[in-house]
């Protein structure tokens, strides 16, 4: 029996493609299709000759304005995608790439249906919470492009479970270590082990300021008596220091993991509720189009 193999370069384009990042998803296919899809749409803006130039309200209006709306309305099902995993032209590599390219040739689209037309009213806050939809998704693919590099090279091949589980060790010690202290510098040990070091809040994750940090404001605090207290030998106070301060190494490490983590999802909370918002927004702009006009 004869097999037919696929031709070399065949094989070696789809390991490419499989490689590819969802921009570069063969060779920029959808790039250039929503850039085909931009042109046609400038270019039959520009060559219609009609008075007044085009709008929303003229026959080339109402047919880029379906365009539009079909598109948004597609690409609002990228969520739903996700759920489902196929290869091939329809991956979710592939669905992924039309949604960012043609969601970016809407700028073209729905800036060419208006007209240039803007108010204070129903249409404009459609336009406007499209536009707010696709800059917040711009901020995501580059959140995408630029952090998990950071975050993997900040984990130094550790995972999350790992640098939780080396924090807690941590801890462990310093309890036990703290055991002949006297009562003063035990409360400070103690009050490092009491606080969540993850507390502050969702403006102190996305900064990586914690400014009430009390593993560092116990450790400045032992350093500062050590300047008024006699050099012993085997001093329980100086193995405290150490933990501290390999505790504040991991705590760092930790909470710039967490930073990266919110940076990379912080968008969501902006591109999704926007966009439900667009939807409402674009329904009552096609109804009050259709019914009042």
């Amino acid at each position: 029996m004869l097999m037919v193999k696929n031709p070399p370069s065949a094989s070696r384009r789809e390991r490419t493609s499989s490689h590819d990042g969802f921009l570069r998803y063969r060779n920029f296919r959808w790039a250039k299709i929503a850039a085909v899809i931009c042109g046609i749409s400038i270019a039959a803006y520009l060559m219609i000759d009609v008075q007044p130039h085009p709008n929303g309200g003229s026959a080339e209006g109402y047919v880029l304005g379906t365009i539009g709306a079909l598109l948004i309305l597609w690409l609002t099902l990228l969520g739903v995608r996700k759920r489902a995993m196929t290869r091939g032209r329809w991956s979710l590599k592939a669905w992924t790439s039309a949604h960012v390219y043609l969601g970016l040739s809407l700028i073209v689209i729905a800036t060419l249906h208006t007209g240039f037309q803007f108010g204070w009213n129903v249409h404009t806050l459609a336009y406007a919470l499209m536009m707010l939809v696709i800059l917040s998704g711009i901020w995501g693919i580059s959140m995408y492009g630029a952090l998990p590099k950071a975050l993997s090279d900040n984990r130094e091949m550790m995972t999350e479970t790992q640098m939780l589980e080396a924090l807690r060790s941590i801890d462990r010690q310093l309890h036990e270590a703290a055991q002949p202290l006297d009562q003063e510098n035990a409360d400070l040990v103690q009050s490092s082990l009491e606080q969540d070091p993850f507390g502050g809040g969702l403006w102190a994750r996305l900064t990586g300021r914690y400014s009430n940090c009390s593993t560092r404001a116990a450790q400045a605090e032992l350093r500062r008596g050590a300047a008024f207290r006699p050099k012993l030998a085997d001093d329980p106070l100086d193995r405290i220091d150490s933990l501290l301060e390999r505790k504040g190494s991991i705590l760092l490490r930790v909470r710039r993991h967490l930073r990266l983590k919110a940076l990379l999802e912080i968008w969501l909370y902006v591109h999704v509720p926007i966009t439900f918002a667009l939807i409402a927004a674009l329904s009552a702009h096609i109804v009050s189009v259709f019914f009042y006009w």
